[in-house]
């Protein structure tokens, strides 16, 4: 089984191409700075993170283009892949990343301004955090927008 399930924030805005074709595919490339846990870098004692790079396509792609953001914090699961390349240096490159297969908001509005300092965004829905049940709501206005209802 391959399966993947991470927590952590967008160390910048998506990536976002569109493949060719009669139908075009969205394909978001986005790295979550994810925190280890318990462990602290020996020379500054600051909380040490792996940066994991994870790919989303179709509509998570889109919705990633749309309502994620630099600084937001989110929780992914998907699959690891791992592939390479000859780069234009003829120098084999190996690469490791996680397709999305689903991803949510993983705190507030609030939460995630506070955390992301100077960054504010300006045209995205604020989520609506955890409910009593402990499932995430959907943002208000992109009902529409979701591949399920």
């Amino acid at each position: 089984m391959n399966k993947v399930i991470l927590m952590g924030r967008l160390t910048r805005d998506p990536e976002v191409r569109y493949s060719q074709g009669a139908e075009p595919l969205a394909i978001a490339r986005y790295t979550l700075a994810v925190d280890r846990r318990g462990r602290r870098d020996a020379n500054s004692g600051e909380q040490t993170a792996d940066f994991i790079q994870c790919v989303a396509f179709g509509r998570a792609g889109e919705f990633a283009e749309k309502y994620f953001r630099q600084g937001i914090k989110i929780a992914v699961t998907g699959r690891i892949q791992t592939g390479s390349y000859t780069n234009k240096d003829g120098v084999k490159v190996y690469t490791t990343e996680v397709v999305v297969e689903e991803q949510e908001f993983a705190e507030s509005k609030s939460s995630s301004d506070a955390n992301a300092g100077s960054y504010q965004p300006q045209d995205r829905p604020a989520p609506q955090g955890a409910g009593a049940e402990g499932f995430m709501s959907i943002p208000d206005g992109i009902e529409n927008d979701l591949p399920f209802k």
